[in-house]
């Protein structure tokens, strides 16, 4: 049988009686962007940088949702906060550093008049509580302790419900104009600082939501005033993430996270139960199921690896350029979102480190994960870096530290600090010349980059038979160009921002070169 795009073959496998309809209930990453919850992969403060985030809703619907500031070592939170949106209503932050100092922190400042509960300040500066353990219920780690861990990292958005028009919350967020275009404040909102709203008690807003729709998306810019450089980039949208109930949870806390997906395990099979959730992993023109239970003895921890199963790639694409005659740099982000899951064991003890490599703090303030780069210039000459830093003789392994990551590049062997971001979290990679594009191997340097496995739609025993490869990632590449070479007095700056492309390796009967329908897994 010829393997087509959701051939009639693969949607009467998957999706059953239900129709393809039915393929909406399961987690997948849309690329049409909206979704139920939104993945940032990156923030910065570095090099005089501000961070730029909007979160727009499609929706009809008001939405409760879950914003969360993650820094970059280790994903430990740093800020949290509940929004509530409006039908059709965009939220707009921004985070810069507390001062020029590079030691100081992060803060997030917002002149959107969306509901907000709760913030103390505004600007609001970031915490380092997680981290350091000042406060109960957040174990300090092993990464650094100091408040410039919050400079950079990553951000994700969960909608926790969709909000009841009839209900009291719905007419206390809903914005209320005022007859002057772009003035419009929430019912109960003071009309000044930070617009916190009257809401109702936190018992009882749960009783006024439903489950949410995937009407959100966004986008985050970084912007160097300075230079006039300026980056931009869409959130990663998550859908079908949970079909069974609100998941609203009160600031402060941990809850709800990308653990909470959840899908209604009386339309899937393979005898799942509460907990359960589905992917759906695109590849190569077909479409692999994967049903995760909360527990299979050791194999598996349920929801977050549904959600890892989504956005799990084999290999990651991009370009880079290293013009010197141009002026031209380039850095490249690379996130793992649910990577705390599995390697932080100070909050996550039970949890199983595979498809990672070993626990936060096994190397001091890191989880290395192996990974390998090749490198193409434009003539298509080649270089293969299994090493951090050229020449390779007697050097480590090539790999990624932290949750979130910035790849520099440097021509023939030579090291450079991050050049665009001026991140604090940069792993250095050899090139092929000044300009081409690179592969990024997420599976070949390590053969514990296998997520535990799930099981197939159609499987009903106890032993699970999807194999999917590779490591839950996204990012981007940043290039800028400071050209000098034009007439005196006039700027020459250009900036840009492109999502990585990415394969991946997915299915019922995987080997090393190769899996179901060919896909490649080397």
């Amino acid at each position: 049988m010829k393997r087509n795009s959701l051939t009639t073959a693969v949607v009467a496998g998957i999706a059953g009686v239900a129709g393809f309809a039915g393929l909406a209930n399961a987690v997948d990453l849309n690329p049409d962007g909206l979704g139920q919850v939104l993945i940032y992969p990156y923030y910065t403060v570095n090099k005089n940088q501000d961070t730029l985030i909007s979160i727009v809703n499609t929706g009809d619907m008001g939405k409760a949702v879950k914003v969360r500031f993650l820094e970059g070592y280790n994903s430990r939170e740093v800020l949290d906060f509940n929004l509530y949106l409006s039908p059709h209503d965009v939220w707009a932050g921004a985070v810069s550093a507390i001062s020029a100092d590079p030691a100081s922190g992060a803060q997030m400042h917002t002149d959107d008049h969306s509901c907000i509960d709760q913030l103390n300040t505004n600007p609001q500066p970031f915490f380092d509580y997680a981290y350091t353990g000042k406060v109960s219920g957040y174990a300090k780690d092993n990464g650094p302790q100091t408040i410039d861990r919050t400079r950079e990292g990553h951000l994700e958005v969960i909608a926790m419900g969709d909000i009841d028009p009839a209900s009291v919350l719905f007419k206390d967020i809903t914005h209320v104009q005022v007859g002057t275009p772009g003035v419009a404040y929430p019912a109960g909102a003071t009309k000044s600082g930070i617009e916190n709203c009257t809401l109702p008690a936190d018992a009882a807003i749960p009783g006024m939501l439903t489950v949410a729709t995937s009407t959100l998306f966004g986008s985050a810019s970084i912007a160097d005033v300075p230079e006039g450089l300026f980056y931009t980039y869409n959130a990663d949208a998550l859908q079908g993430f949970n079909d069974r109930e609100e998941i609203y949870r009160i600031p402060g806390g941990l809850d709800p996270s990308l653990a909470d997906a959840e899908t209604d395990y009386t339309t899937i099979g393979g005898g799942q139960g509460p907990g359960s959730a589905r992917a759906y992993i695109f590849m190569g023109g077909s479409l692999v199921a994967a049903d995760y239970k909360p527990t299979v003895g050791p194999t598996s921890v349920g929801s977050i690896d549904a959600v890892s199963a989504a956005l799990t790639v084999s290999h990651i694409f991009n370009e880079y350029l290293l013009e010197p005659g141009v002026g031209s740099t380039s850095d490249w982000v690379v996130t793992f979102p649910t990577k705390r899951f599995y390697v932080d064991k100070v909050l996550y003890p039970g949890s199983r480190t595979t498809p990672f490599d070993e626990a936060f703090g096994a190397h001091p303030s890191q989880s290395q994960v192996p990974v390998s780069m090749t490198t193409f210039d434009r003539e298509e000459y080649t270089k293969v870096t299994t090493c951090r830093v050229s020449p390779c003789l007697s050097q480590p392994g090539a790999y990624l530290p932290y949750e979130v990551n910035v790849i520099t590049f440097a021509p023939d062997g030579a090291t450079s600090a991050s050049p665009v971001l001026g991140s604090n979290l940069g792993t250095n990679m050899p090139t092929a010349g000044f300009s081409g594009w690179a592969d990024l191997n997420l599976v070949s340097a390590s053969a514990a980059h296998v997520l535990n496995e799930g099981y197939s739609p159609t499987n009903t025993t106890t032993t699970p038979d999807i194999i999917v490869r590779g490591l839950p990632a996204t990012g981007f590449w940043a290039m800028n160009v400071i050209n000098a070479n034009v007439t005196q007095g006039r700027m020459s700056n250009y900036s840009g921002a492109w999502r990585h492309r990415g394969s991946r390796c997915a299915g019922t009967a995987l080997a090393t070169s190769g899996a179901t329908g060919g896909a490649a897994c080397s």
